[in-house]
């Protein structure tokens, strides 16, 4: 698999699943508004450290309980942060491959917080959409957690 992933024969194409590009994507899309990753995070949303992921995990799995909780998700999003918060399909790949990977959620910091998302985290910010220019939207929700409390 490349960079950028591979298609199927059937045309199918999938993504890369870039864990440390997954790693930027959780901060600066706001995931970590409402989710946390090694105590690092809001608590509104299931914790997402990888130690609490299926093992093997089907990202397909991820999506569909992400879909689920969509309305739940596009509401604490809008209460939050202000606005509905979108990811094409390859940061969505990333951020999957992220939770779920352990050593890269070993270099998750504070540090990896956008200005503008640590202050919407601790109830500073406007609530004005746009967290971080380049990189912004989200994934929070209800998914991939095998604890209780999803």
């Amino acid at each position: 698999m490349s960079r950028s992933g591979f298609v199927l024969e059937n045309g199918l194409q999938i993504p890369a699943f870039d864990p440390a590009k997954g790693r930027k994507l959780f901060a600066a899309k706001g995931c970590v508004v409402c989710h946390s990753v090694n105590g690092i995070g809001g608590e509104d949303a299931p914790e997402f450290s990888a130690e609490y992921m299926d093992e093997p995990m089907n990202a397909f799995d991820f999506a569909a309980k992400m879909w689920r909780g969509a309305p739940a998700m596009i509401a604490m999003q809008e209460d939050e942060m202000g606005g509905q918060i979108e990811l094409t399909g390859d940061e969505l790949a990333a951020i999957i491959a992220f939770v779920h990977d352990a050593d890269e959620q070993a270099k998750f910091s504070q540090a990896d917080i956008p200005h503008d998302i640590e202050e919407m985290m601790h109830g500073d910010g406007d609530h004005g959409m746009e967290p971080e220019a380049e990189v912004h939207e989200e994934e929070a929700g209800d998914t991939g957690h095998t604890e209780g409390n999803n």
